[in-house]
């Protein structure tokens, strides 16, 4: 593929699988990261994006493969949704590893790569990322922690021509799952295509225009 390589962390079905099924539309060759070793799609990398050295590995991998990274999106999300008082041991914890370690750790595999060429670096938010919701107390922590690091990334990696960005999503994804959950008509849901279309073009703005913070939801939301 002649447009390079794009890297995208969360490649599960929904949003992660329509990001690359855009970017592959589009002539790049991508590789989805999953932490789950139940996906056998040919162009997905198994990987614990919380092993900071099982990251640079599968990360130089890619790299010696397919040449430097042109994006990278950070799609990885560990939604809990309860009582402060009702976490296990170790759950607040875990939620945060698994957002902004995660993240954290995907970025100190690919930045160094992309320094030379330039590129860039998106991460997926949520209306957590915003503000902290009635039994929200971890995963909005983390959403929060999220942002910042975005936030810090950017003004220091922009200098280097390394677009970073994070994108918030204010709505429900329209997945099957998402269905089965939430008792909303799916035409008040984010469609995932309409997203990776949004996701696609923050990744192409030329440098005299760069978002450092997109914010998406459906027309019908409240905010």
């Amino acid at each position: 593929m002649e447009n390079g390589l794009v890297i995208i962390a969360g490649a599960g079905q929904g949003l992660g699988q329509s990001l690359m099924e855009r970017f592959s539309h589009a002539g790049y060759t991508v590789a989805g990261l999953n932490r789950s070793n139940r996906d056998n799609r040919p162009n997905i990398k198994q990987v614990n994006l919380t092993d900071l050295s099982a990251t640079k590995r599968i990360v130089s991998d890619l790299v010696q493969q397919f040449g430097t990274p042109k994006i990278v999106i950070h799609n990885t999300a560990q939604l809990t949704i309860k009582p402060f008082l009702d976490m296990a041991d170790g759950e607040f914890e875990y939620i945060w590893r698994n957002m902004v370690l995660t993240a954290h750790n995907l970025a100190a595999a690919t930045l160094p790569h992309m320094i030379d060429s330039g590129g860039s670096f998106l991460v997926s938010g949520a209306t957590a990322s915003l503000r902290g919701g009635n039994r929200f107390s971890a995963f909005a922590s983390a959403k929060f922690a999220l942002r910042g690091l975005t936030q810090s990334l950017a003004r220091e990696f922009h200098p280097q021509n390394i677009h970073v960005a994070h994108v918030i999503l204010d709505g429900i994804i329209d997945t099957p799952e998402s269905r089965k959950l939430h008792s909303l008509d799916p035409a008040r849901m984010m469609k995932t295509s309409e997203l990776a279309d949004a996701y696609f073009d923050l990744s192409h703005q030329p440098k005299s225009v760069w978002t450092h913070e997109l914010d998406l939801r459906p027309a019908s939301e409240n905010f």
